[in-house]
């Protein structure tokens, strides 16, 4: 059965009707996948992220025996976490020897990325049953432009939601707002599994208690100069004098910190549109040494490479233009580039290309961001070049 919406749009441009855009948030979406094929562990602290040895071995007796995360070795980082693990502290982008310290005896699983890919086009050809006003920002997230689709808000976000759990069976957090901005937030609010109904007199009672950081876009940088102000929550920055934001965080990031606070966000879902280049990054829960934190560096690199790859072989592109992006802890940025002979769309020859980047910055300061960004797309017809081995010197090892 489709829980499916007809869109019928009626527009008065007089009276332009109020947006209402949905954040559709897949719940511990690797995690949650695994555990459609390994049933017996849900409820349990499960950590994805391990190489290939740490494929679940079936036993004489027809269960299975699962590698534990005391016994990983080497320099990965975790890919994703059970909401168990999270209580232990085990968040997506840490080291894998950092959260086998926090929680050594969770489950260890290795990545499926194929698997991944595969339940993201099924959840969001779910979502299009309703509308095709849709942004696809991630494998597992989308922002849904409902302004002129028939129904009352609750109503429609339940339908996403079985319509979601019957194509996948999976569960998601959906909340719908006036905006992105809040849309965004709101579907965190009551994860997992949450519908969350927000508007602009919810602000106060529900945004402004939040912590600031919770806005993305302010980075953990960012958010301790604003705790140093004395601005904590969201509410502090609403309240705070545009001055005070301008002396220390300049005139243009200032006023986007006056809006958000505010609840204001004029941007648009972006349908369809043929992008110039794609890119990820990630910011630390601190400020990198390059020399005692390569073992966490240099996976997060080598895992922003294949997020890029994932990005342009899910979307079919290639590129031409590798691209490096670092912040250091004084919030300079640095970008470096690299024009390649033939357009690629595989981790290694991205990956070897960022390491050639890498090469051409000097890193004398502690690392607060590192990006990863192809450029120069095209549609990827015919055959792909062939993919380099990943091999050799790794980024950060000098």
């Amino acid at each position: 059965m489709l829980y499916g919406y007809t869109a019928f749009i009626t527009v008065d441009v007089n009276n332009p009707p109020v947006r209402r855009i949905a954040h559709v948030d897949m719940d511990a979406f690797y995690a949650s996948v695994e555990l459609l094929r390994y049933p017996e562990l849900r409820g349990k602290a499960v950590v994805i992220g391990g190489g290939s040895n740490a494929a679940p071995e079936l036993q004489a007796d027809g269960t299975r025996r699962f590698a534990k995360l005391r016994d990983y070795a080497g320099r990965g980082v975790v890919t994703t976490s059970t909401y168990e693990a999270r209580a232990f502290g085990v968040f997506s982008a840490m080291g894998m020897m950092k959260a086998a310290q926090l929680a050594p005896d969770a489950i260890l699983l290795p990545t499926d990325f194929e698997s991944y890919r595969r339940y993201s086009r099924l959840f969001k050809d779910a979502v299009r049953t309703f509308t095709d006003r849709i942004e696809d920002r991630g494998i597992d997230e989308i922002y849904v432009d409902l302004t002129h689709v028939e129904g009352e808000s609750r109503a429609l976000g339940l339908g996403i939601k079985n319509a979601v759990r019957e194509a996948t069976g999976l569960t998601c957090s959906i909340a719908i707002a006036p905006n992105k901005l809040l849309a965004k937030i709101g579907s965190e609010l009551d994860k997992p599994d949450g519908l969350t109904i927000l508007s602009l007199p919810d602000l106060e009672s529900r945004i402004w208690p939040l912590a600031a950081k919770k806005i993305n876009g302010i980075g953990p940088r960012a958010n301790e100069r604003l705790a140093a102000l004395g601005i904590l929550t969201v509410g502090d920055l609403a309240r705070a004098d545009l001055g005070l934001l301008q002396e220390n965080f300049g005139r243009t990031y200032a006023a986007w910190l006056a809006r958000i606070a505010h609840g204001v966000d004029d941007r648009e879902v972006v349908v369809s549109s043929e992008p110039k280049s794609m890119s990820r990054e990630t910011t630390f829960e601190r400020d990198m040494h390059v020399g005692r934190d390569r073992a966490i560096l240099t996976p997060a690199l080598t895992r922003l490479c294949e997020r890029v790859t994932e990005d342009l072989q899910r979307k079919g592109y290639r590129g031409r233009t590798v691209g490096l992006k670092i912040k250091f802890a004084d919030f300079k940025i640095v970008t470096r580039d690299l024009s390649l002979p033939e357009p690629v769309a595989d981790t290694a020859s991205i990956r070897r290309a960022v390491g050639e980047c890498l090469k051409r910055v000097s890193l004398d300061r502690r690392i607060r961001l590192i990006g990863v960004r192809i450029g120069s797309l095209e549609r990827a017809t015919g055959t792909p070049s062939a993919p380099l081995p990943l091999q050799g010197e790794l980024p950060f090892d000098r």
